[in-house]
């Protein structure tokens, strides 16, 4: 009996040392940007913008790796190649000059691409620190400010920017018609940003920190320009093919981009009288064009869904 319970009370064989619970990951804090990233990385619309962007913005920094050989100027022509069909030696033919309009689509995207880029980063900035500024002073400050935007709201694009470029006796180039649409375009992104800092500036996270002593600089640029900045940021991906289109219309109607500089809205011009007896000669350039404001308009879109929290 005694045997019995002696073997019953002995330690199973093996190692008796205590086995310690694996380490446990730490985990992933979840955030308004980590989460956009995560879900533009799964989105199709978003990948193809992008890559035709980044596309786009290749061809407009180093058009001459895309020639081929072509005149680097896009401004070499001869009129016995005038209104030639295109081939295989020339993809998109000639125009009426005798022109390659390939090598001049390849040459006017620099100018288009840098009045989109140039217009959205002049309005953010100027749109986005002067609705900051209203949103987080309020009262006079925020009052004077609406109703001088209320001014530059009511001009519309194009036609303020006819009247604009066709009295500035420096117009013509890139950087005119981008100061031109700066001037008509940044009351929008002003709104938004102030809209978004009224909306954030009362949340208990400000309040924590205004109670914890924090200052009006770090406040505002800690905690609430890090969470009002996403609609501004969606709205300009958006307008940049916008402002993209609007060169091209202004060059359309001879105010904006001047020869000898290329510019698609040109080419399209050029094109129109001869659309019936050579179609390519518009085609190509136009289509380029849409594709642009396609691309930018989808890299827009895909941006607004991943930051807007609604729609998830």
């Amino acid at each position: 009996m005694s045997d019995t319970i002696t073997k019953g009370a002995e330690a199973p064989s093996g190692d008796n040392t205590p086995k310690t619970s694996p380490e446990k990951k730490p985990e992933r804090v979840a955030s308004l940007w980590s989460d956009a990233i995560r879900d533009l990385r799964r989105n199709p619309v978003f990948i193809i913008g992008a890559v035709l962007v980044f596309c786009l913005l290749v061809i407009s920094a180093v058009p001459g790796l895309f020639t081929d050989g072509s005149p680097t100027d896009g401004n070499a022509c001869d009129l016995a190649n005038s209104l030639q069909r295109p081939s295989a030696e020339h993809w998109f033919g000639f125009d009426v000059q005798g022109c390659d309009i390939y090598t001049r689509t390849v040459w006017g995207a620099r100018n288009s691409i840098i009045v989109g880029v140039l217009t959205t980063l002049l309005v953010t900035v100027v749109g986005g620190l002067l609705g900051l500024w209203a949103g987080w002073k309020g009262g006079v400050t925020d009052s004077i400010l609406s109703r001088f935007t209320e001014i530059f709201f009511s001009i519309p694009l194009l036609l303020g920017g006819m009247l604009i470029m066709s009295m500035l006796p420096w117009a013509g180039n890139a950087l005119s018609v981008s100061l031109v649409m700066a001037v008509l375009g940044w009351p929008q992104i002003f709104r938004i940003m102030r809209a978004s800092v009224l909306a954030n500036k009362n949340n208990d996270y400000v309040m924590a920190a205004r109670a914890l002593g924090a200052g009006s600089g770090r406040i505002t640029f800690r905690h609430i320009v890090p969470n009002a900045v996403a609609p501004v940021i969606v709205v300009s991906a958006i307008s940049l093919g916008v402002y993209i289109g609007a060169e091209a219309a202004l060059s359309y109607l001879g105010i904006g981009v001047q020869p000898p500089q290329i510019s698609w809205g040109l080419m399209i011009s050029d094109a129109q009288a001869r659309f019936l007896d050579a179609p390519h000669v518009l085609l190509f350039p136009a289509a380029v064009l849409s594709v642009t404001v396609l691309a930018f308009i989808m890299l827009g879109d895909a941006v607004r869904d991943a930051l807007d929290p609604k729609l998830r």
